[in-house]
């Protein structure tokens, strides 16, 4: 018995050791133990468009190991490589393939096909280090590979042309989600920014969405209205995420996910990718936006055909009126929001770097996730919960969605 009773206590102490080793871990270093296990896999980073814009698709102008030296047309650097994805611990990245919404039918098919090129040319150009992923169990192969796994997301619908053929015919091509619309409503979908035509989804859109999950490509509401989101929970057999989205609880915006329909996503099953665009993250730096836009359109009204004197213009009033700060607290409490309302397990991240002009003051590009982490640690956030938020969640979203298609083809035999 006092044998047993020694055991019992050195046991004890060795647990107690242990839970003192790990509490006495720094919010970054706890930060940095996650992702070496679990790696982010964001929902959105709009590279492709800025290869096609910078770069003119030339893979010969730029290096996209180290993108800094490479400005290219922008006049920033990119956000995006890949020594800054390793630094970031990111394992997989939807790459955005976007193209204009103005864009008529038939050119909209031709340029998303254009841009689904560049993310298969970029995996065969660095294939030490991308690795192209179609489903959940390719994300995971990828990283036992080392790589980073590489998937597309569509981002509008726009892009098939108001073809279901187009649409199968893209997720051919490797298409896993699609944006059901972007800033532009379409014949069949309503936008978050623009008026209304169908109350959410048309009787298309509806067939839009059913497909989607016949083919098992992810239906994404980022960008929708609130009555297509809606819609489109009502329409899915499958989980649903928005890729780039935050919570309008927080920050309301037309771009960010009410609480009405966060109370719906822990029966969907779906994710809300949240995003760092600093004017859906602060109510701050969303009026400051708007301000901008104002000054932008005074500046064009009154030097017309004067490219150079609105560019001053605009540099005088960024002087007088500077961006308000965004930081990874106001992107964390956007995550808490999420968390009370809809649960851990309905969290996930799509940064839109590459796709905004301003980004967090701490959060500039993607080697900073482990800033964000940290925030959470210093939170109270668990291991477990950081690791359900950098891909967790998501890959249970890919599997349902995989999942849900098997049973439609089941079905239909």
């Amino acid at each position: 018995m006092k044998t047993i009773s020694i055991v019992h206590s050195l046991a004890l102490v060795i647990a107690a050791l242990g839970a003192s080793s790990a509490s006495a871990q720094t919010p970054e270093q706890v930060a940095q133990t996650v992702l070496a296990k679990s790696p982010v896999i964001d929902g959105h980073n709009d590279s492709p468009e800025q290869i096609a814009e910078r770069f003119d698709s030339d893979f010969t102008k730029f290096d996209f190991r180290n993108t800094v030296p490479t400005i290219g047309h922008g006049s920033k650097p990119m956000h995006t490589d890949i020594a800054r994805l390793r630094q970031g611990r990111v394992g997989g990245q939807f790459w955005s393939v976007w193209i204009d919404p103005e864009l008529p039918k038939f050119e909209a098919v031709q340029r998303v096909i254009e841009q689904i090129d560049i993310v298969h040319r970029l995996v065969a150009q660095y294939p030490d280090d991308l690795q192209l992923a179609l489903t959940a169990a390719d994300v995971e192969a990828a990283e036992k590979n080392g790589r980073i796994a590489s998937l597309i997301g569509m981002e509008g619908g726009h892009s098939i042309g108001n073809s279901l053929a187009v649409l199968r015919q893209t997720y051919a091509l490797g298409a896993r989600y699609m944006t059901l619309t972007h800033w532009r409503t379409l014949d069949w979908a309503d936008s978050a920014t623009d008026a209304p035509k169908s109350d959410g989804l048309s009787e298309f859109g509806v067939s839009v969405v059913q497909e989607m999950n016949r083919l098992g490509m992810i239906v994404d509401l980022s960008h929708v209205s609130e009555a297509t989101m809606n819609d489109a929970l009502d329409a899915t057999r499958a989980p649903v995420i928005f890729s780039h989205s935050s919570a309008d609880g927080v920050t309301s915006h037309p771009r960010n996910v009410p609480d009405a329909i966060l109370q719906r996503l822990p029966a969907n099953g779906g994710v809300v990718m949240v995003t760092f665009v600093p004017s859906y993250v602060s109510a701050t730096n969303r009026d400051w936006d708007a301000a901008q836009t104002a000054e932008e359109a005074r500046a064009a009204a009154l030097n017309p055909g004067d490219a150079a004197a609105r560019s001053a213009a605009l540099e005088i009033w960024h002087d007088a009126y500077p961006m308000p700060p965004v930081t990874a607290k106001d992107i964390a409490d956007h995550i808490d929001h999420i968390r009370n309302i809809a649960g851990i397990d309905h969290i996930g991240l799509g940064g839109d770097y590459d796709g905004i002009t301003f980004t967090p003051d701490d959060l500039s590009d993607v080697s900073t996730y482990p800033v964000l982490f940290a925030e959470l640690a210093r939170r109270g956030y668990s291991a477990a919960d950081l690791a359900k938020i950098a891909r967790g969640n998501i890959l249970r979203v890919m599997r349902g969605v995989e999942s849900t298609a098997a049973q439609i083809a089941k079905k239909q035999k």
